[in-house]
């Protein structure tokens, strides 16, 4: 074990995903197995600048595994992007004696830990954590199987009232710039379409499809991802409607709500298992790395990469949800 390490501190920053408080319990209690002392930080880099920093100890993460959200607090941080705030957040690091960070959120916090890395010289982990799935260097980030789960239970939901009333729905769901959430959702939820930012063209696929309709069922239910470029829900569905003006079209943006909720168990594993590697991976003399799973097993990618690789959808998955919704 390498004597340069004596205390981590772990933060989480950017969007919640359930599962990060797994992921700080994992952090912290392996810490003190390598007889490392380990502090939170409240609010992420604005925490750090603001020294909102404390001690952790076990007890400091009993009864967290199953709560979403993060009880350390998450928060996007204007000061952080500056000189001059990056440099009180390391005289705060320096003041409480804290050699190594893991950070763990989704892009922007990478981004923000590779600058602090290479501006001090401090050792820094990544841990994935984000709903949308859409980090390079590991199969899944923390938080998207839950998010991926809510989503569905809400089409299971709204599959009742579109059938009771033979409506057609746009069920919006989370996906700025990814599509695992809304294709992974369209599939389990068997809805009869998928709007992907990785994917053009499909509106209209959908509007040869109801023209030629022929099945019994006469509700559909679509699912949008946020970052569609044909368009969001309401976008999309206003298109639907001025072509078939007799469909009693529906739309359901489930927001934030997605977020929320107890980590589903593989958020909890998966969490548990990067927390854990974040502090092997600072003990063994890594830094500058996002910690991942691929093929069910660790994996560390360098930031650079992790930010800014592309992450495709499954495109087997894409070729079987045309099949099921096309048949």
């Amino acid at each position: 074990m390498s004597t340069q390490i004596n205390k981590i501190a772990v933060f989480t920053s950017g969007g919640d995903a359930p599962g990060m408080n797994a992921c700080v319990r994992a952090t912290v209690r392996t810490c003190i197995n390598y007889g490392i002392n380990v502090a939170g930080i409240t609010g992420g880099y604005d925490g750090m600048i603001h020294d909102r920093i404390f001690p952790m100890e076990a007890s400091s993460v009993a009864n967290i595994i199953q709560y979403g959200g993060t009880v350390l607090k998450s928060a996007r941080s204007e000061e952080f992007r500056t000189t001059e705030g990056r440099k009180q957040a390391f005289d705060n690091l320096q003041k409480h004696g804290i050699d190594a960070l893991v950070a763990i959120g989704g892009n922007g916090t990478y981004t923000g830990a590779l600058k602090f890395q290479e501006e001090f010289n401090i050792p820094v982990i990544g841990c994935p954590g984000t709903i949308d799935n859409d980090l390079s260097g590991t199969d899944y980030t923390i938080g998207y199987d839950t998010a991926t789960n809510t989503a569905v239970d809400a089409i299971d939901k709204i599959r009742d009232t579109a059938d009771a009333h033979n409506r057609v729905f746009f069920v919006e769901v989370m996906g700025r710039h990814s599509g695992h959430i809304a294709l992974n959702a369209a599939l389990a939820g068997g809805a009869e379409g998928v709007f992907i930012p990785e994917k053009n063209g499909e509106f209209h696929s959908i509007l040869d499809y109801h023209k030629n309709k022929t099945r019994e069922k006469q509700f559909s239910i679509f699912v949008v991802a946020e970052g569609e470029e044909d368009g969001r829900a309401y976008e999309l569905a206003k298109k639907f409607q001025n072509h078939f003006p007799e469909a009693d079209t529906r739309v359901t943006v489930l927001g934030h709500i997605q977020r929320g909720g107890k980590p589903s168990a593989n958020d909890r594993i998966l969490a548990s298992r990067l927390g854990a590697h974040a502090v092997k991976g600072l003990v063994d003399g890594k830094s500058g790395y996002a910690v991942g799973v691929i093929n069910n097993e660790i994996v560390f990618t360098p930031f650079k990469e992790a930010i800014y690789g592309e992450k495709s959808i499954n495109e087997n998955l894409w070729i079987l949800n045309g099949i099921l919704t096309r048949s």
